[in-house]
């Protein structure tokens, strides 16, 4: 049963590389920034529309690994419609379930599709691949920094 469910996690990676959600440059967004990965070259640009504490859109572009590209696409998925404390919330769920060794209980109805990241965990060179994304997201609606992984 768990070799099912990871080969089922894997393809679903695989499919969000190479058919990437919302990758696309934003007209006139609300706010944008870069994150950069050093440790693997991997590079992404964020693009949101915020009202009234919503995502109303996001989109990504740039180029990486299949763990980042996969991780924004499934990201800006899950956000749309969010307001930035949902988003938040979210994120922290994720950072928890990616990191965390022990015998973590990931809350599928929190965390949704990313749980497909789960197994990450077993691969902590992977973790700031499938994070990247995020702290783009949250450098995007604090100041719009270059972010880096490291």
């Amino acid at each position: 049963m768990m070799d099912d469910l990871r080969e089922l996690y894997q393809e679903v990676i695989l499919d969000h590389n190479k058919n990437p959600k919302n990758y696309h440059e934003l007209d006139s967004p609300s706010h944008t920034a870069e994150g950069y990965n050093p440790l693997c070259g991997d590079r992404i640009n964020l693009y949101l529309i915020v009202e009234n504490d919503i995502i109303t859109d996001i989109s990504f572009q740039g180029s990486g690994c299949a763990i980042s590209k996969s991780s924004a696409s499934l990201m800006t998925t899950e956000l749309k419609g969010k307001t930035i404390t949902e988003a938040r919330d979210l994120f922290h769920s994720f950072q928890k379930m990616i990191t965390n060794k022990s015998d973590f209980e990931e809350d599928f109805n929190t965390i949704g599709k990313l749980a497909v990241f789960a197994g990450i965990r077993e691969y902590p060179v992977r973790i700031k691949c499938a994070g990247l994304a995020w702290h783009t997201v949250f450098s995007a609606l604090e100041n719009g920094d270059v972010v880096s992984t490291e």
